[in-house]
């Protein structure tokens, strides 16, 4: 290896010869995006999402570390966009019609350590509740892991590969949506413009737009029946937690229907249900049909 200027040559003699540290950062968002787990990197958060309303002032998040291995995790506050496919982006600057939900949020403990197989409880505490205007508040919380350090002693065996050694360090983290909502819920969800295509001439498959109005994000489960010309009903998909979050005033959305054999597409109809969740009860939010040539 040659000197680069910063160091004389005989430092670099008996060495290897580069190590190159690459972090990579990856978050999940668990609601809004149905498909994606509640676990990722040895971690699980319970719940899916946190939300204020009413009289509600504190809530709490369960981190659970399901590795081998004790894990160091930091819990911070992000802000983050739902684009119109459903996809995020993280942001600094609200939308318009976008409100933060960061300033009037406490996090405790920010930083915990969990030994494998135990959990840990964080509270999140509303603060200064009586300054929001009527509205939805919004911001992400984010548990990420922290990477394992090398132990001191941990030494260099000092041979000299002649080769780059690259080592890649994968960093997760969870992301769950804080929300705040004052006043009156008038928020509204239609379906619109259902398709149904099959995908390579085979995989069923089916897109819907959500069209959603008033001041608050909507959260629910789509289900999906095919009803054949003779009145059976079977159920063809289902999500749970698809959410439409402010300002978007619609998501489009896809969903791959069942491939079973007893399922018979042909002049059949699709009914396309989306419920919400009110008073720890689902109620019908949206309905469509669908037929099917």
């Amino acid at each position: 290896m040659k000197s680069t200027g910063l160091f004389p040559d005989h430092l670099f003699r008996g060495m290897r010869r580069t190590v190159v540290l690459l972090c990579c950062g990856l978050f999940l968002l668990l609601a809004g995006n149905p498909e994606c787990a509640d676990a990722q990197g040895n971690l699980l958060v319970t719940p899916r999402r946190i939300m204020f309303e009413n009289t509600t002032r504190v809530q709490e998040l369960n981190l659970a570390n399901i590795g081998k291995d004790t894990a160091r995790y930091i819990v911070s506050i992000m802000e983050i966009r739902m684009n119109e496919d459903g996809s995020f982006e993280q942001i600094k600057m609200p939308d318009t019609g976008q409100q933060f939900a960061s300033k009037n949020l406490r996090i405790y403990p920010r930083s915990v350590t969990i030994a494998p197989g135990e959990s840990q409880l964080v509270k999140v505490q509303l603060i200064r509740a009586e300054t929001l205007l009527p509205g939805e508040y919004r911001s992400h919380i984010y548990v990420r892991a922290v990477p394992v350090e090398k132990p001191l002693g941990d030494k260099d065996d000092g041979r000299d590969t002649g080769e780059i050694s690259v080592k890649l360090t994968a960093i997760f983290g969870i992301s769950i949506p804080a929300l705040v909502r004052i006043g009156e819920n008038d928020t509204r969800i239609t379906l619109s413009d259902p398709t149904f295509t099959k995908v390579d001439g085979k995989a069923p498959r089916l897109a819907v737009t959500l069209l959603r109005s008033g001041k608050m994000s909507s959260y629910g489960d789509l289900t999906v029946e095919c009803i054949t010309p003779v009145g059976k009903v079977s159920q063809v998909g289902m999500v749970k937690g698809l959410a439409v979050y402010t300002p978007n005033s619609r998501r489009r959305f896809q969903l791959d229907l069942s491939t079973l054999p007893d399922v018979d597409y042909a002049a059949a109809k699709l009914r396309i249900v989306y419920k919400t969740q009110k008073d720890a009860k689902m109620q019908d939010a949206a309905e469509t049909e669908l037929v099917l040539q």
